[in-house]
């Protein structure tokens, strides 16, 4: 693979000419994010430029990182007193191999190696990547002033929650190391953690968060559709529709922007037409908690729901989730009502809803959907 060669991503939509985004950018440390060599005795600098490409990405959501053959301690220490250990994620500074790090680093994000950059002086070094993992997008050092200016470092939207990914990340792997460490039931932990998940409906200002999950999310997502902004807006204008947005944090910090919902409604049925929340929240069964809040507003409503899924080969969870719900392909003449134009590989379930209760692990603050 060629040196800053883009490999698609599998879990991304692009447009035409546009490289897939980077998520993750891994650094090498002397000669690559700082100029000189530590161990050697240099008064290691980051020059203006590099400084500002690590903020600047960091402002986008681009995550960063550091895989760095050195004394651990050391390169720390250093990177202490240049103020930026606070960007970087995972760090790997040690002597095993850069791809070994490299690795490491991608399954703890759960990030695809096609999403994952690394940037290295030696040649060496990123063909050593390269080899073990090809998907790897590599960059010589002296690209690093300029990366910023690519495109695969160039988000389409820079949300609200772009600009805390890094925070969102950090405090979920403090969350995950106080789970390894908890001792007692599942439920018991869920409750330490105090959460609040507010269902709120969408505003024009939230609508680059709503699109930008439903882009992101496919692993949780019933159709596999992506709504943009302007296909948003026009539902949001649409009296009949529904477009809410669910957000959650805990005692650990904010989870931001964790489900969209999009609903239409019928004389007898509410047609759920996306359910679709974010990979990072599936453990603390936010996609369950919403379906059964929504099912408890129909039954209070006396509509019956109507769900749109689509099968792909990543969403076999949220079948589990809506069948779980109760949701079957019975036949109702609810159906009748929906518009005909869904996609043959769309199918429509159906379910007639009965009071829910209020889940245990979490506190809700939801609107009133029945009139």
């Amino acid at each position: 693979m060629s040196e800053g060669e883009t490999v698609p991503d599998s879990d991304a939509v692009t447009v035409p000419d546009r490289p897939a985004p980077v998520k993750c950018l891994v650094w090498d440390l002397d000669n690559t994010l700082w100029q000189g060599t530590l161990l050697e005795g240099d008064h290691v600098v980051v020059s203006d430029a590099v400084r500002r490409v690590i903020e600047d990405l960091d402002a986008r959501g681009v995550l960063q990182s550091v895989a760095s053959k050195n004394d651990h301690d050391t390169a720390w220490e250093r990177l202490e007193k240049l103020g930026l250990t606070e960007y970087f994620v995972l760090p790997h500074i040690g002597w095993g191999p850069k791809s070994h790090a490299m690795r490491a680093i991608a399954e703890g994000l759960n990030f695809a190696h096609s999403a994952m950059a690394f940037i290295d002086d030696q040649p060496a070094e990123r063909a050593e990547v390269a080899h073990h993992l090809p998907d790897v997008r590599l960059y010589p050092a002296e690209l690093a002033d300029s990366l910023s200016q690519r495109p695969e470092f160039t988000p389409r939207t820079v949300t609200v929650d772009s600009r805390r990914r890094r925070e969102m990340y950090q405090a979920g792997f403090q969350r995950e190391s106080a789970r390894s460490e908890f001792q007692g039931p599942d439920e018991e932990f869920l409750c330490s953690l105090r959460m609040d998940m507010r269902i709120t409906r969408a505003t024009a200002e939230e609508l680059s968060r709503v699109e930008e999950l439903t882009l992101r999310t496919s692993q949780m997502n019933a159709t596999g559709v992506h709504y943009s902004d302007a296909a948003l807006r026009e539902l949001m204008a649409d009296e009949r529709h529904e477009v809410l947005v669910t957000t959650l944090q805990d005692r650990f910090g904010t989870h931001g922007a964790v489900g969209v919902l999009l609903l239409e409604r019928h004389p007898s049925a509410w047609h759920l037409k996306l359910l679709a929340t974010s990979c990072r929240v599936v453990s603390f069964g936010v996609g369950a908690i919403i379906l059964r809040w929504l099912i408890d507003q129909a039954a209070q409503a006396g509509m019956h729901l109507v769900a749109d899924f689509r099968s792909t080969d990543r969403n076999r969870i949220m079948e589990i989730a809506y069948r779980f719900a109760g949701f079957t392909d019975q036949q109702c003449a609810c159906l009748g009502e929906l518009s005909v134009g869904a996609e043959a590989s769309i199918q429509r379930w159906h379910l007639l809803p009965t009071r829910q209760e209020a889940p245990t692990t979490m506190r809700l603050d939801t609107p009133a959907l029945f009139r």
